[in-house]
């Protein structure tokens, strides 16, 4: 199954554990609300939204992040997997994404990574901000590089 945004739901954990009914099933509603990404193709096509993609990829990579490869592609992904947690100067732990959004991302890993450690950059996005933080596999020890309102 394919949702409206390309995404192949068959690799999906979601779909497999039945958190999610796929969004052509349930016209744009997989978590119970209507996803941003169906309702902008809704409205404006899949071919406005890879132009939006394409803009924000621009945007990106316009950032010239030091250590940071360019990207690409952003993919749609389920905010329960790449909402991370951040440790602020008090300590306290904190997320910043929904776990129960879908947002636009990717993961690339940072040109100056070595076999004893890889340090990635993870880019997520929607059509209110760009957020771009660094960490270890799996998420570990995660910095907030950059914050970018739309």
């Amino acid at each position: 199954m394919e949702g409206f945004c390309g995404a192949n739901c068959n690799n999906c954990e979601l779909l497999k554990i039945g958190k999610c009914k796929g969004c052509k099933i349930t016209n744009g509603c997989p978590f119970g609300k209507k996803c941003w990404i169906a309702k902008y193709i809704e409205i404006g096509e899949k071919e406005s939204f890879e132009e939006f993609k394409k803009e924000l990829i621009n945007e990106v990579n316009s950032l010239n992040i030091d250590d940071m490869p360019k990207i690409d592609e952003l993919y749609p992904l389920h905010g329960l997997f790449v909402n991370l947690e951040y440790t602020l100067p008090n300590n306290n732990k904190v997320k910043f994404l929904f776990d129960d959004e879908n947002y636009l991302g990717n993961q690339v890993e940072s040109k100056f990574s070595d076999d004893k450690l890889k340090k990635y950059f993870g880019i997520i996005a929607n059509k209110n901000f760009i957020l771009i933080s660094k960490y270890e596999e799996n998420g570990k020890n995660s910095q907030i590089i950059c914050y970018i309102k739309r």
